[in-house]
């Protein structure tokens, strides 16, 4: 495992060269760059200009700017951003991608688990009605016109019975009575997401570890969920930063939930196709022939090894989220990634359109390795020698 890790990590370093060559070629062939609007000013002396061109360095050859690129690159060095100077580019992605992760983790988690339960069930029940209505459903939702649909959902729940809030990151006449940051109250937001997400998994883990009856394993589980709710509860009722962190966790609702509607199908499907495989391989029928409980068969032995595709599926788009899902934010006006290479594209902005795409380039790399890894722990037939 170990020499396959290594070799990866090459292909890896290679891959991103040639990705990031040619994003650069793409962004440095299209026409005018946002230094124009600076450039191109009458009122802006000849000797200023010509500063601020050596200050980019936009004076020199493409080729010597392809080598600084690269060497800055390889040296975590994406440059400054045109549109907001002279704020590094690395700066603007630290204070966006928590915000994109944040979003666009919490609706992969959603639609993935729901697309999951589905694909199982109504691949297990194949042909009643369960199986029509929910891949009727599935299709409909995962091909609809997406800018459409999240429109007619802020209408529905933003603007009709105004249970949500229409769009942005937050309240900005709440936030006037706090003299505290957003970035802060976002840390504190992922802070105890996070804690949480390890104190279950560690329970979860830990009751299949000592081996307790599900009775036991059932009481330990939902002992643990009413703790993290009155942890919960404190937190965010019973605090400023709490009240804060609430109105952004009230605006991330809507968002979150179109993407989840939108994309469970295509986990659905997925998972159902895998497990009608799964259901004819000779393990299935040697387990049903023993006379074992029909759930078990299905989560047991069906279920887990029809996982490989889904898993697959879900550590590549929680990649691919960092690229924000550009029609989602812009929509909603949710300041993540996904925006920020929007904005960056629109207004020209070389370096920051360019570390935008190597940066969502290197999760995707890295996903693939992880599957990979993955693999080899679920399918015990899986090896890398």
């Amino acid at each position: 495992m170990a020499k396959y890790i290594v070799k990866r990590l090459f292909q890896i370093v290679l891959t991103l060269y040639i990705y990031a060559s040619i994003v650069f070629v793409i962004v440095y062939l299209q026409p005018g760059d946002i230094s124009q609007v600076y450039i191109n000013d009458p009122k802006i002396p000849k000797e200023a200009r010509e500063a601020l061109l050596e200050r980019l360095g936009l004076n020199e050859p493409p080729h010597i700017q392809y080598l600084n690129f690269m060497k800055n690159l390889f040296t975590g060095n994406l440059g400054i951003s045109f549109s907001n100077y002279p704020t590094p580019v690395w700066d603007i992605i630290k204070e966006r991608l928590p915000r994109t992760v944040a979003l666009f983790f919490v609706a992969t988690l959603l639609y993935f688990s729901l697309g999951f339960y589905l694909g199982k069930l109504i691949a297990w029940r194949r042909g009643g009605w369960i199986d029509y209505s929910a891949t009727l459903v599935g299709v409909v939702l995962f091909t609809i016109y997406t800018p459409w649909f999240a429109i007619l959902l802020i209408w529905i729940f933003g603007y009709r019975l105004g249970w949500l809030p229409i769009g942005k990151f937050s309240d900005p006449l709440l936030w006037r009575q706090y003299d505290v940051s957003e970035n802060l109250v976002f840390s504190y937001i992922l802070g105890i997401g996070g804690a949480i997400l390890l104190f279950l998994l560690v329970v979860f883990l830990l009751g299949r570890r000592l081996y307790l009856p599900r009775l036991a394993r059932w009481a330990l589980n939902v002992g643990a969920l009413v703790l993290v709710g009155v942890l919960v509860r404190y937190l965010l009722w019973e605090t400023s930063l709490g009240i804060l962190a609430r109105d952004i966790l009230y605006h991330m609702v809507l968002p979150a939930i179109t993407v989840t509607l939108i994309a469970f199908g295509g986990t659905m499907l997925l998972m159902r196709d895998s497990m009608l495989e799964v259901t004819r391989e000779d393990y299935v029928l040697a387990a049903k022939a023993k006379g074992l409980p029909d759930r078990a068969v299905r989560d047991k032995h069906a279920a887990r090894n029809a996982l490989l595709p889904v898993v697959t599926s879900f550590v590549l788009a929680l990649a691919f989220t960092v690229d924000g899902g550009i029609i989602t934010e812009t929509i909603f006006s949710w300041p993540g990634m996904g925006l920020t290479l929007l904005e960056a594209v629109l207004q020209e902005d070389m370096p920051l359109a360019i570390g935008t795409f190597v940066f969502t380039g290197i999760f995707a790399l890295v996903a693939h390795l992880i599957a990979d890894i993955l693999y080899a722990f679920l399918d015990p037939r899986i090896r890398y020698d």
